[in-house]
This record gives C-alpha cells, structure tokens and sequence, in this order.
C-alpha cells in the first residue's frame, strides 16, 4: 500500500488545493470528502471515489475497506501521516479518512423526478455555507423530490457545505441554474411556484400544497429577487409575533416544507 508521510508531497499539495480553491474543484471536477459518514452517503447517492487517504493512527484499514466495499469501482487507498491527515482536515474533530471524489452534473436541464406530483425546495442566491448545508439537511429530513439553487453564489462542493449539510448534499437530488431557467422549468413541468415574501403575501397555511409545488426562498437580506416575486402562483409569509420581520433561511425552509409534507400526509 501506497504511504505518504509528507505535507510537500505534490499529491498532497494537489488536495490541499482541492480543499481550499473552488475554481480547482471545477477544473479538476474533484473534490474531498471528510469522515465516515459522508463517504458513505456519499456513495449511496452513486458518487465516485477515486482515492481514500487514512490515518492508521485513528482508523483501521479494515475498516477502511469496510467503508468503500459498495464502490463500483474500488478506488486507490493511501496512508498518511498525522501530519499529513490534519493538512488535508477541514474539521476540528477527527474521523482519519478524506475521500477524492468526483463531481456530478448539476445542470437544471438533467432534473427528472421519480413522481407525478413533485414537492421541491428552491433557494436564490445563497451565500453562506452553512445556510446552504442546513437547507439540503431540511430537505433530506423532508425527503424532498428536488433541490434546486438558483443564481449560485458559493461552490457546491466547498467543504463547509458538505460538513454543514452532514452529508445530505449527497442525499438529495440537486441542481442549479438562473433563475430564468428555473421558472421556465417550473412552469413547463406545471409546478405551482410558491415564494417566501414580504410583499402581497398571504399567510403560508392558507395554501394548497398537495399538487406539483416549488416552495422558493431567498436571502434574508434581499430576499428574493423580482423576477421570482412576478411569477410566483402565490408569494406566501410565515406570520412573525416579535419585533423581527425575518428568520434564519433555512428555519423558513423548513416550516414551509413541513407543512408542505404535512398537507401531503407526510408522504
């Protein structure tokens, strides 16, 4: 088995990038994977691996080979020093292993769904990660048809993301597009558009979720764009009881959702 044992290692210096650098990511089409858990969603949602690197001083390689033996195509395994585990690290507590894997396809026009009667969760212009990776665990919870993020401004695969997310960015259908895409999509597979908003709003509750239906949010600062606002079926408010007009996106996400899946049965 192949060991490496230096933080100068060329290889090492490659991941390094991957780690850091979002436009390496898209080059490369490459990206990490951090811990046990997200290796293994990872690979339940048909993603694949290309190397795994491990710290023998924290996990096994039996249990190395326990975690990849439902990979398609078994991918090459390295050992690495302390040293060289805590570069590659993004995560304060430790796991000792990092996954290289490869990229999907996000693309709004591959979007196809298992069921007549969708429910899907889209987000604009989210910035922070961490919002991103607490909507995609909603939406896991949920078992949401979709996600779809409109106008992106963070990289799908920054580990912030996947850390936040725990995982579920691979759990979930996801894609991307503009917003023009997006509403075009919606309206030709005839989803009703429901949009979180302040403006000639209705109560949340009033509506009728149990058809093809896009629950959409935007930032909390801005909100969501215009152009959502003039093609929304109905734009929707969750009724506020404090001195605040706003929440946490991913709280909103999450409420509108739930009731969505309430209404549905929880089906």
């Amino acid at each position: 088995m192949k060991e490496i044992t230096s933080n100068q290692n060329s290889y090492i210096k490659q991941l390094v990038q991957l780690k850091d650098k979002a436009r390496e990511r898209k080059k490369s089409g490459l990206f990490l994977i951090e811990g046990e858990r997200e290796i293994t969603l990872a690979l339940k949602g048909g993603y694949g691996l290309e190397t795994v690197l491990f710290n023998p001083d924290i996990i096994s390689e039996t249990e190395i080979e326990k975690l990849i033996n439902t990979s398609t195509y078994k991918p090459e395994i390295i050992s690495i020093s302390t040293d060289v585990y805590q570069k590659l690290a993004y995560r304060d507590t430790t796991e000792g292993v990092v996954a290289v894997a490869k990229s999907k396809n996000h693309n709004i026009a591959e979007l196809t769904f298992k069921t007549e009667n969708p429910l899907i969760l889209v987000a604009e212009a989210l910035e922070k990660p961490g919002n991103i990776g607490a909507i995609l665990r909603t939406a896991d919870a949920a078992h949401v048809d979709a996600v779809i993020i409109a106008n992106p401004k963070s990289d799908l695969y920054n580990p912030n993301i996947i850390r936040s997310s725990v995982g579920c960015l691979f759990t979930n259908n996801v894609v991307m597009g503009s917003t023009s895409e997006i509403i075009e999509f919606l309206k030709e597979k005839n989803i009703s558009i429901y949009c979180a908003a302040l403006q000639a709003s209705v109560n949340y509750n009033t509506q009728d979720f149990t058809k093809p239906t896009a629950i959409v949010v935007g930032t909390e600062a801005t909100g969501l764009s215009n152009e959502w606002l003039q093609n929304a079926t109905q734009n929707i408010i969750i009724p506020m009881q404090g001195e605040i007009d706003s929440m946490n996106v991913s709280v909103a996400a999450g409420i509108l959702i739930f009731e969505a899946k309430r209404q549905r049965n929880f089906l």
